[in-house]
């Protein structure tokens, strides 16, 4: 498919006059997102299109609405015949809106230019709210990453409060969570055929309020777990901290409860999730007739960043094992990983050659986590009794196979294309489980062919890798393996190099003022990664997102699975004092660090960091 054979109407209608050029009169259901409009897999609202048009249903949508004018652009697309459906978009709207420290950002990655203000604060619960006052009688449902980490209490950074289920105020008849594909498929068929939307409380990985005595239809086989009400969790942050680790353990688990919480004289009812997408069944999503492009509507309108970023990226699965404690992607992706076909991915790459500014290079073959293609756990049936949060932490699960063939074949495959000139592994790769020795030597030598593989043909000549930290206490913490691994890692991709006559970065991220983590954590952070010859670039201050365990620990104090009480930096000085280890070696935070460390009494920690006798080379 190439750009200008593309007509208007190979998009989803944006306007009145494009359903006209469809020959439709009326919608079926109209979609509202805080994300311009592009119509690739790796966007949310545009996979939803067209799921529900595979469905035969006249789907429009509406990007990024003015919602401070007289609400023209939630008025232009009239009533749909179904139901509304609102997405904040492929981002937490207080994520995209606001750093770490609280600044609002200069740029907004998923509209034209880059421009902000095009989307409002807590864009789910706004959207919602208006076309709830405009159109009452409509049903109305939300989903995307905003509404599916909010879907019960939870802990708002920005507002520094627990806020409770987004339903309480949006006033949405249902809520989807995680990836949504068959949830709202089976809800647009029920509503089609009549069957009123307050009853349809049996849909799996769906969320709904009613009264708290009101009896609702429910499948006999979900065993109910009640979690502490909202009201409890406001007065005793111990009880919101105990409530996660049931919602973790819940939504990681084959056969799930169902979770019920109070709200007031309300309670909201979480519905198990749908078992893991077979292959056929996430096929069919990446094979949907995508154009690949934003709409012709920003024709002219300066570049979309997101976009720019992923146009010529092929996401190979879904899902996440790692469980990692500041992540939200298996809360919300699931725990258990859903792979695409080879045949599916290679029938991707072949799109993507056939774009016309395509120049023989694939950005990112990947996934949430690169290298977890095709993995799964040995035996069903202990998966299926399995409620840990990561099947690689604190070590790798025995019953998970770890082999990278599957993705050593599908790399092959895809350089064996001759309009490919390379395809990139841009997605951050779990080095723990390429270094696992298992008991298989077989899979241990494919994994670590799998790494010499991606060094030498796979990488822009930087590899990203997640330490996250260099200490072994805040790791465990993290969920994530101790630091020795990523200094074996190290020397292991030195000397594939060396090998293979490379000159190759090795790029590590760094996470600041993450619970557990102290000043002289970062310290010798800032001490062990400049003897390795690292100067730091890729770093971030930890930031509480809603449904993370360290969130959860940031607002109450306290670990979910233990009780206990854990440090964490929260005020604006303390979090800065972290962060600027990072950057021992720039002159305006030299002196800042000697002050804060010796007023620690902590002068070891000052000799180790700039001593002259220390190799101060950069990598």
């Amino acid at each position: 498919m190439t750009e200008n054979k593309l007509q208007i109407t190979d998009w989803l209608p944006t306007s009145k006059k494009e359903v006209k050029q469809l020959g439709w009169e009326e919608l079926d259901v109209i979609l509202f997102t805080g994300d311009a409009y592009i119509d690739h897999p790796s966007f949310g609202a545009a996979v939803i299109g067209r799921v529900l048009e595979a469905e035969g249903l006249r789907v429009g949508i509406v990007p990024q609405p003015n919602w401070t004018d007289d609400l023209r652009d939630f008025k232009k697309l009239g009533k749909p015949n179904l139901f509304f459906a609102v997405t904040a978009g492929n981002m937490d709207s207080m994520v995209n809106h606001y750093t770490a420290g609280k600044r609002k950002r200069s740029n907004d990655a998923y509209t034209p230019g880059g421009q902000i203000g095009k989307r409002p604060d807590y864009a789910t619960i706004t959207y919602s709210k208006i076309l709830k006052e405009l159109y009452p009688d409509v049903p109305l449902v939300i989903g995307g990453i905003e509404a599916s980490l909010r879907r019960l209490t939870h802990y708002d950074y920005w507002s520094d409060r627990l806020m409770p289920s987004i339903l309480a105020d949006t006033q949405a008849d249902l809520l989807f969570y995680g990836m949504g594909e068959k949830s709202i498929v089976d809800f647009a068929r029920l509503v089609k055929r009549g069957i009123p939307v307050d009853s349809l409380t049996t849909i799996p990985q769906t969320v709904f309020m009613v009264d708290a005595d009101e009896a609702y239809a429910t499948k006999k086989n979900w065993d109910e777990l009640e979690l502490a009400s909202h009201d409890t969790c406001l007065q005793e942050k111990k009880e919101y901290a105990r409530n996660f680790m049931h919602i973790e353990e819940e939504s990681n688990k084959m056969e799930a409860k169902k979770l019920v919480q109070r709200i007031g004289d309300k309670k909201v009812v979480v519905n198990p999730p749908w078992p893991t997408f077979k292959e056929k069944e996430i096929d069919r999503i990446y094979d949907l007739p995508y154009t690949r492009l934003p709409h012709p509507r920003y024709n002219n309108k300066g570049v979309i960043p997101a976009y720019e970023m992923i146009r010529h990226s092929i996401n190979i699965h879904r899902g996440c094992f790692g469980g990692c404690t500041f992540c939200t992607i298996s809360a919300h992706q699931g725990k258990f990983i859903a792979s695409r076909s080879e045949k599916s991915v290679l029938r991707e790459v072949e799109k993507v050659t056939e774009m016309p500014d395509f120049k023989g290079y694939i950005s990112d073959l990947g996934g949430p986590s690169a290298n977890m293609y095709k993995m799964k756990g040995i035996h069903e049936e202990i998966c299926r009794k399995c409620k840990r949060p990561s099947c690689i932490f604190p070590s790798v699960c025995k019953n998970l196979d770890v082999s990278h063939k599957g993705m050593l074949d599908l790399y092959r495959k895809v350089r064996s294309n001759p309009k490919i000139k390379k395809a990139f592994i841009g997605s951050g790769i779990r080095y723990d489980m390429i270094l696992e020795k298992t008991n298989d030597e077989a899979v241990n030598e494919t994994n670590r062919e799998y790494l010499r593989e991606v060094i030498k043909h796979h990488v822009s000549g930087r590899l990203k890798v997640a330490p996250e930290h260099s200490s072994d206490e805040v790791l465990k913490f993290m969920r994530k393996p101790s630091f020795k691994l990523f200094e074996e890692l190290n020397q292991e991709f030195i000397k594939i190099n060396k090998e293979e006559k490379l000159n190759q970065q090795l790029i590590p991220y760094f996470i600041s003022s993450h619970p557990g983590s102290k000043s002289e954590d970062m310290a010798n952070l800032a001490i062990q990664t400049k003897d390795m010859n690292f100067k730091l670039e890729q770093v971030q201050d930890f930031t509480p997102t809603p449904m993370t365990l360290a969130t959860v620990v940031y607002y109450s104090g306290y670990h979910p699975y233990t009780m206990e009480q854990i440090y964490t930096a929260r005020n604006k000085n303390a979090k800065e004092q972290q962060r600027q280890f990072f950057f021992w070696y720039k002159k305006e935070f030299r002196n800042k660090i000697i002050r804060d460390l010796k007023a620690k009494g902590r002068e070891d920690l000052v000799k180790q960091l700039f001593s002259k006798k220390q190799n101060n080379d950069t990598k």
